[in-house]
């Protein structure tokens, strides 16, 4: 205190020059005595620290002291993640967090009590994703609830008398009045994939855009690609190679462009043959289901496409009556390869199916060319990710040629019979084109 007496001596007659040291000197007081504030809570939850800031109770406008809780999310990656978009956008609607919810690892659609709930921070990261979507939506921790009595219980209606318009009536009631009085709201019934949509897909696309994977996850979908390319440079010839960024440095010093990898969600796993035979019936189309032949032939047909190329087979091994035909009737050129071919079917082995689709999901939006089905949901953010990485480069005809990260259908043909090239309209009022299908894609 002395140093600072002797620094502000000049200026210490005047009151304004008084109230400033005095100012400082409780602060800095304050900072050794108190290194705490109180309303300043850190609570370890999991493997993630949760901060409670009681004191502040909105960010850019979104309630931190009053809650959304929904049903665990259920069914495959891609239904769990517009399930949880839609249960952000909800949470935003009723201007509440969303308390973290929790996701299914196992693949069942009718037996609930064999679901494997698995963390939502086990699988994206959760810190990461309130930063990215400050302002927009907001996650929080159950440890974050003071009232876990007092909770108002919203039953979500069901079968054709509860429309759209009811539904979104039914949220706007309980966004104010004596309904924001609760700590917590919890909807029950039907999980939301399933909830009426009211929202464009430019807002589920925010919210796809916050879903970082887990480091270790990640990690893993690196060493998958670089295992792919690695297979790459051993066609060309250059096994000594080191990736950097867009190009390969060879151990010479020379550098060439890294062969190009296809990623093509082959969807002809039996469960979805049956479902797409019975789909194509009710809808009166033959554009939804494609077998081996029909992708492998339309793959082929990529205008453009220059061979050699390694094409990347995402598939569901265990459901496929023989895996290794896959790998059968391909062109002079094209070098297809599915996890075991690739030696790292030891890495899906160690994760339950939901992160084992992650890692694949992570790999098919890395690669050059994608290549999916318009009907599966799996495919479906796919393009809509990478449409989305598109018009962060300011790509501005996104169905021309030479484009970065284009996208096919193969149930649908295109230019010399091969795939239609496939960008998602983000103008579109709704999902639901995305949610459940449809041969009408932008280009």
């Amino acid at each position: 205190m002395e140093v600072l007496s002797k620094f502000l001596v000049g200026p210490l007659h005047s009151i304004t020059s008084k109230c400033m040291v005095l100012l400082v000197t409780v602060l800095i007081l304050r900072a050794l005595l108190f290194p705490s504030f109180p309303g300043f809570d850190g609570i370890e939850w999991g493997n993630l620290v949760c901060i409670r800031t009681p004191l502040l109770n909105s960010d850019f406008g979104i309630q931190q002291d009053k809650f959304l809780e929904v049903p665990q999310l259920v069914w495959g990656l891609n239904n769990q993640k517009i399930a949880f978009a839609r249960a952000c956008l909800t949470a935003r609607m009723l201007n509440r967090t969303l308390l973290m919810p929790s996701l299914s690892a196992s693949l069942f659609y009718k037996e609930i009590d064999l679901l494997q709930p698995i963390s939502f921070d086990k699988v994206f990261q959760f810190e990461k994703f309130n930063a990215l979507c400050r302002g927009f939506v907001r996650l929080g921790c159950y440890s974050d609830v003071l009232n876990r009595t007092e909770v108002l219980k919203m039953e979500k209606g069901s079968g054709r008398r509860w429309t759209v318009e009811r539904d979104l009536a039914q949220l706007k009631e309980h966004s104010k009045g004596s309904f924001d009085d609760y700590e917590v709201i919890r909807i029950v019934g039907k999980n939301p994939f399933l909830w009426h949509d009211h929202w464009p897909v430019k807002d589920y696309a925010r919210v796809f855009e916050c879903l970082d994977l887990t480091e270790e996850i990640a990690k893993e979908a690196d060493r998958i690609v670089s295992r792919i390319r690695a297979v790459g440079r051993e066609v060309t010839g250059n096994t000594e190679a080191v990736e950097v960024e867009n190009n390969i440095i060879t151990s010479d010093g020379s550098s060439f462009q890294p062969l190009p990898f296809v990623a093509v969600h082959m969807r002809i796993e039996i469960d979805w043959m049956i479902h797409c035979k019975n789909l194509e019936q009710r809808l009166n189309t033959n554009q939804i289901c494609s077998g081996k032949k029909e992708i492998v032939e339309r793959v082929g047909n990529i205008a453009g496409l220059k061979t050699p190329v390694v094409v990347y087979l995402a598939v569901a091994d265990k459901l496929l009556n023989n895996s290794s035909s896959i790998l059968d009737d391909w062109e002079e050129g094209f070098l297809p390869f599915e996890k075991k071919r690739l030696g790292v079917d030891g890495i899906y082995k160690k994760y339950p199916y939901l992160i084992q689709s992650a890692i694949d999901y992570e790999v098919c939006l890395r690669a050059d060319i994608f290549v999916g089905n318009s009907f599966s949901t799996f495919s479906s953010l796919i393009a809509l990710e990478r449409t989305q990485k598109m018009i962060r480069i300011n790509v501005t005809n996104m169905c021309g040629e030479n484009v970065r990260w284009p996208s096919y259908a193969y149930n649908i043909p295109g230019e010399s019979n091969g795939p239609m090239r496939w960008v998602t309209n983000m103008s579109e009022s709704s999902l639901q084109a995305i949610s459940y299908g449809t041969n009408h894609i932008s280009c």
